[in-house]
């Protein structure tokens, strides 16, 4: 196994990230069953960890799984697990973090009571900043032919370990040479990116998927509709086609570690005239002025902020 520079936390054991272990009957391996969270750190502390928890929390729920931890309980195995980065690999600027919550160990069965008790990773790693000129310039993204997983078949409301589906789009996007995927649900509307939320602007006004059309709620969403509405931006949440891409003014993602990124281009259609629009610079903008210049993990900035 190659050596990464991480370090993980597997049930109270915290090591380098090639010498971490979960055992092979555990059900997150078997059969995917787990929930995530992925944070990243603003001034050295996970910024607004509570709404992370709350949406964990949330997910679990819809797959009938416990979470046996507190917010203070997570909290001190995150600041563990970061402690021990740094006397492994020194002082880091700001980090990035993936909880992940499975089913636990059990047998060869789907029955939930096999698993006594679930496993907790936490994955700790120096925060991987996306290049200057995605924000600058812009990134394309690809209009892929894998579908959104329907709501009645996996709700992806769910922030799900099983991340085949997004996988298989994204993967389907770097063969066509995008920096995302985007997608659409059984119905044909455009709904979200494998890592993001999706957003375009025409005439001013900003538009993005409803949640009733299949798509994660993504806490970053939340805030920058928040936001834009602060600032007197119309914000409509409506079914739209690919065509309606093509046709818009400005586009955008939304995400953890993407903040607000123009999106320039959907394969060969350029957006707008094919630069970063007016709109969506001023979001990243105010997105960039409302971040917490303090400890966040009790009183945050008052916003949301994750896909």
């Amino acid at each position: 196994m190659p050596s990464l520079q991480a370090v993980v936390f597997v049930n109270g054991t915290i090591t380098r990230a090639q010498d971490a272990v979960v055992p092979v009957f555990d059900h997150g391996f078997l059969y995917g069953e787990g929930v995530y969270e992925t944070l990243r750190t603003y001034g050295g502390q996970p910024f607004l960890f509570h709404p992370h928890m709350e949406r964990l929390r949330n997910s679990a729920r819809l797959m009938r799984l416990d979470v046996p931890y507190d917010d203070a309980q997570m909290l001190q195995h995150i600041d563990a697990t970061t402690a021990a980065y740094v006397r492994h690999f020194g002082p880091v600027g700001e980090i990035y973090i993936r909880i992940l919550l499975t089913r636990g160990v059990g047998g060869l069965t789907y029955a939930p009571d096999a698993c006594p008790a679930p496993t907790l990773v936490i994955i700790v790693k120096a925060f991987p900043f996306p290049a200057s000129d995605s924000f600058s310039k812009g990134i394309r993204v690809s209009l892929v032919s894998v579908r959104r997983n329907h709501p009645d078949a996996l709700n992806p409301a769910i922030k799900s370990n099983n991340l085949l589906n997004n996988a298989l789009a994204m993967q389907e996007a770097l063969r066509h040479g995008g920096d995302e995927a985007l997608m659409q649900n059984q119905a044909g509307h455009v709904v979200e990116c494998s890592q993001s939320n999706f957003f375009i602007v025409k005439d001013g006004q900003v538009a993005t998927a409803p949640l009733a059309a299949g798509l994660l709620p993504g806490i970053t969403r939340a805030f920058v509709i928040d936001l834009a509405r602060e600032m007197d931006l119309i914000v409509s949440e409506v079914d739209y086609s690919p065509a309606d891409v093509f046709a818009a003014d400005e586009a955008f993602i939304t995400g953890t570690t993407r903040e607000v990124t123009p999106v320039i281009a959907v394969d060969e259609h350029l957006i707008g005239d094919g630069t970063p629009g007016q709109v969506t610079l001023r979001l990243l903008e105010a997105f960039r002025r409302s971040l917490p210049t303090a400890d966040t993990r009790t009183s945050g900035s008052g916003r949301r902020t994750d896909y």
